[in-house]
């Protein structure tokens, strides 16, 4: 595919992909007759060059623009709190999520926040609160700058409490981008640690959405795929960046958001209390876990290890061959192999673990996750 053209697709989501299809959102707005926009990032983001340069380019539209980027790294409800109150303070018409998945996830909160202001957590779909997502929601536009998470085709936000540090999953398919701009330039200037940080992450959503063990053939079917492109085009999008390998990243990342409806599994159970505890980057948390939790899910799964082998280009099928794989791709990319490595320590795992047991992510792994698994999965990895 020629990536210097903007192609479209939909699944469902309206998705404009390619280089420059950031130039189409001032002429989008206007064409759909929305003038003030809140647009929602991180701090980091709001400083950069190209975000200044997509302010401008709104302005010069004669778009007014309000920015709110006041989120944590990993956010919590406060932070949707405080830009759902921009909002109401600054009169918006429409919201644009502009980032990688914390600014996209607390885009996606406000917006079931401005029509529906119970609780945030009563909205938690862990507990039917999707059924309480009545009400209509703001126009919404999403523009991934990483690619990892994939939030922008998503349809759910996760967010945890402020003080249990327990993440809740906010969803509902109201919650879906009305179109989404994913242009490979935009993630061009990430840092080699965030590109290798997010892109493990990517890798860790299609893995274990190929293995959890709801069915979804067609999942199943993204999932390799991106799997393939993540293999093809990580290292290079580390060390030697450009726009084709910065094009599959940004493929493999909406790729693995989309098969992550079939579910995750332990490493996500493992990752998600490290950064609500820690506040360790959700990427590195998985990339680090990866190889401990696709080694405990081999037996019983042969054949699902040897499918992905296939897909990752291993010679061997054997299931320990996929995860010397995951230890060897860290290497290259930079990401430690243990937790030890960013400041975890033995007096945190019993914490960890219970966390991680009632995290809402393994339930879908392909065999049974005790507590004294997550335990045991902590230890090694330690």
């Amino acid at each position: 595919m020629d990536f210097n053209q903007v192609k479209q697709f939909n699944f469902p989501t309206i998705i404009r992909f390619g280089a420059g299809a950031i130039k189409e959102l001032a002429p989008y707005l206007k064409n759909h007759g929305f003038s003030k926009p809140l647009l929602v990032t991180d701090p980091v983001i709001a400083e950069l060059g190209f975000f200044k340069n997509i302010c401008a380019d709104l302005a010069h539209a004669g778009i007014s623009v309000e920015v709110f980027s006041s989120i944590h790294k990993n956010p919590v409800k406060s932070d949707v709190y405080a830009g759902t109150a921009v909002w109401d303070a600054t009169n918006r018409d429409c919201l644009v999520g502009i980032g990688g998945g914390a600014a996209l996830d607390v885009a996606r909160a406000i917006v079931l926040q401005v029509n529906h202001r119970e609780d945030l957590f009563v909205y938690d779909d862990l507990i039917g609160g999707d059924v309480y997502v009545t009400n209509d929601v703001p126009h919404f536009v999403t523009i991934p700058t990483t690619s990892g998470t994939g939030s922008e085709v998503g349809r759910s936000a996760i967010i945890a409490d402020d003080e249990t540090h327990q993440k809740k999953i906010l969803f509902s398919p109201k919650l879906l981008a009305k179109i989404v701009f994913a242009d490979p330039l935009l993630t061009m200037e990430l840092p080699a640690f965030v590109t290798a940080a997010t892109g493990m992450d990517a890798l860790t959503h299609n893995m274990e959405a190929y293995l959890a063990k709801n069915f979804h053939p067609m999942c199943d079917g993204i999932a390799l795929e991106g799997m393939r492109l993540v293999a093809e085009s990580l290292v290079d999008a580390v060390r030697q960046p450009d726009l084709n390998a910065r094009s599959k990243m940004l493929l493999a990342s909406m790729m693995g958001a989309i098969a992550f409806q079939k579910g995750l599994g332990v490493v996500h159970s493992l990752a998600h209390p490290l950064s609500s505890l820690l506040d360790t980057h959700h990427g590195l948390a998985n990339a680090i876990n990866i190889p401990y939790g696709m080694r405990f899910n081999i037996a019983g799964f042969e054949d699902r290890f040897a499918r992905m082998a296939q897909a990752l280009g291993l010679k061997s099928e054997l299931g320990e061959s996929v995860v010397q794989y995951l230890f060897d791709l860290n290497s290259k990319v930079g990401i430690p192999h243990r937790l030890r490595e960013i400041q975890v320590k033995e007096s945190h795992l019993d914490t960890l673990s219970a966390l991680a047991f009632a995290d809402f992510a393994h339930p879908n792994n392909p065999k049974p996750v005790s507590q004294s698994d997550f335990r045991a999965l902590y230890q090694e990895a330690l």
